[in-house]
């Protein structure tokens, strides 16, 4: 059997899977573990739990031992040369006029590696920004573009709706958010309301969008007709968390019905207004239209007597 402890780098960040030996772990510990970037600190989420060996992932790896005051104050030490490099960083873009934002300087644990992350329209021809950056900080440098979803994670901040933004807070993956959603759930189709921080749609959109549609399923849309009972009319309304609809009758009455009480089979489509066609008589106007405009026609084709022109000579 295999004791396996679920890890995270930063908050709200990926989980990660590593085996423990016979060291005692719990969550909320902090540990020393080896990657694919070298040696780096994560924060116990889950477990330890145990495991089949023929059930262990391929290639997974073990925790090394528990962070110890050293292993703090250089992540300590790695903070404070991030915000050197930032604010060295943000004052070469501004030199170069470059068009890219700098979002986020991180060190990796043993100072082998800058990774700095940006933003930007298109591609940015950085070169000679790294050759500025390797001679201030004498260590490899990687520059790596990130979408404004991500850059929001990393940056947080406070959302429309008062509260630390979900990406940022616990949010792990993005969900696929579309305008549908939005309208599923009466909302506003404001740019401004259904757009969060980082200017894509509210990822709590996602989070009622199933509930609606269960709701609604049994609710019909506005502009249908309903027979049921002694009304008969158009729904002009309806409210999916009450399961209710409105019904407007013909002599413009308005009924409230609950959806449990209308049937599939009372339910039909909105009777349209019949419009003139061309099988149909035209209305007085476009007669009065017709007949003026063939009266004038009539006049213009009209033929003239020669006399008549004789007599509108000058003598």
């Amino acid at each position: 059997m295999a004791r396996i402890v679920r890890i995270q780098f930063s908050t709200a960040g990926k989980l990660y899977d590593f085996t423990v030996g016979k060291t005692a772990i719990k969550p909320g510990d902090k540990v020393v573990v080896e990657t694919e970037r070298g040696k780096s600190i994560g924060h116990v989420v889950a477990g330890p739990i145990e495991v089949e060996d023929s059930l262990v992932p391929e290639g997974i790896k073990q925790v090394q031992r528990l962070a110890e005051a050293p292993d703090l104050a250089a992540l300590a030490a790695n903070a404070v040369k991030e915000k050197e490099a930032h604010k060295f960083c943000l004052t070469r873009i501004k030199e170069r006029g470059m068009e890219m934002k700098l979002v986020k300087v991180e060190y990796l644990f043993d100072g082998s590696k800058a990774i700095f992350y940006f933003t930007a329209d298109g591609r940015v021809d950085f070169r000679e920004l790294v050759k500025d950056l390797a001679h201030a900080f004498h260590t490899r440098i990687e520059m790596r573009q990130i979408g404004v979803r991500d850059e929001s994670k990393m940056v947080g901040g406070i959302g429309i709706c008062g509260r630390e933004l979900c990406c940022s807070s616990y949010l792990r993956e993005f969900e696929p958010v579309s305008v549908k959603m939005a309208k599923e759930q009466n909302l506003a189709l404001n740019p401004s309301k259904i757009s969060g921080q980082c200017g894509r749609l509210l990822c709590c959109l996602s989070y009622e969008f199933d509930t609606y549609c269960s709701l609604r399923k049994g609710l019909p849309k506005c502009g249908k007709r309903v027979q049921c009972g002694c009304v008969d009319g158009e729904v002009v309304k309806v409210n999916v968390l009450q399961g209710t609809v409105t019904v407007k009758n013909s002599d413009d009455t308005m009924v409230q019905l609950k959806g449990d009480d209308i049937k599939p089979e009372n339910v039909s489509e909105r009777v349209k207004k019949p419009q003139p066609g061309k099988g149909e008589a035209p209305s007085q106007q476009d007669a009065k239209g017709k007949g003026s405009q063939g009266a004038g026609k009539q006049r213009r084709n009209r033929p003239v007597d020669v006399k008549e022109r004789k007599k509108e000579k000058p003598s």
